[in-house]
């Protein structure tokens, strides 16, 4: 019953979309077709203005696309996070403090450290164009300059020499004449080298540590005992009574200065 009730329906579909075609094709004429009711491609006919908006639009898509990479790859988040990951690595505390806690603080003292970089963009850059006081080109030029000049206080001299032989580049006359290309490359291998030489200063006094409780535990003849269950609390005794969140974060933050 159901299925001779679907059948029906169906046919008086088909019979009712023919009658409303049947016209239009005797006439020779094509079915009136129905307009889409947003369209991303702009009609250069009537409002040429509009491609200049749909390709700022689809700039400022990719923009954000690449938002993460600029803030971890252009900024101080790579040194911090990376030493505080080896901070925690040399303490022992494998899961503490939690990677949430890690990236977190990174990334406020990234913003901390930024924040005149930031000020001066949105200064002379990103408030000019807003009032359309100065064009886009130049807004990308002025907002380049303060973060070219951080990284290039930060950048190794022998690591931007790599990359320009490397790049087969005319040796620049100045830090104008670096291309972007070859200057934040540089910027991260120079980041790395810092971040590496400062967790490797941190791991030498608990490396100190855990070899001394081996070497007791050893010498007490406690081979089954494992040395980190006794070098731990030490470990942490002495990064308390160091107070040694205040010096690293301080460190970090004026290795930047």
């Amino acid at each position: 019953m159901i299925n001779d009730l679907r059948f029906y329906i169906i046919i008086l579909i088909c019979v009712a979309v023919f009658n409303g075609l049947t016209p239009h094709i005797c006439r020779g004429d094509t079915p009136p077709a129905f307009a889409p009711l947003f369209s991303i491609v702009p009609d250069k006919a009537e409002n040429p203005e509009r491609m200049g908006v749909v390709l700022e639009i689809f700039l400022l898509l990719t923009v954000l696309s690449l938002a993460p990479a600029i803030l971890i790859m252009l900024t101080s988040f790579t040194r911090i996070v990376i030493v505080l990951s080896v901070l925690r690595q040399a303490i022992g505390t494998h899961q503490m403090p939690p990677n949430q806690i890690i990236i977190g603080l990174a990334l406020f003292l990234t913003f901390f450290i930024m924040t005149p970089v930031w000020q001066d963009i949105n200064q002379n850059a990103l408030q000019p164009y807003l009032n359309k006081k100065i064009t886009q080109q130049q807004a990308l030029e002025r907002a380049s300059q303060p973060l070219r000049s951080f990284m290039f206080k930060q950048t190794k001299e022998k690591d931007l020499t790599l990359l320009v032989d490397i790049a087969d580049i005319a040796r620049p006359r100045n830090i104008d004449d670096v291309p972007i290309s070859v200057l934040i490359p540089s910027f991260i291998i120079s980041e790395l080298k810092t971040a590496f030489q400062i967790g490797f200063l941190l791991y030498v006094p608990f490396l100190i540590i855990d070899m001394v409780v081996a070497s007791v535990l050893l010498s007490m003849g406690m081979m089954m005992l494992p040395p980190i269950m006794i070098s731990l609390p030490f470990k942490m005794m002495l990064f308390v009574l160091a107070d040694g969140w205040y010096l690293i974060v301080g460190s970090l933050v004026k290795s930047f200065a």
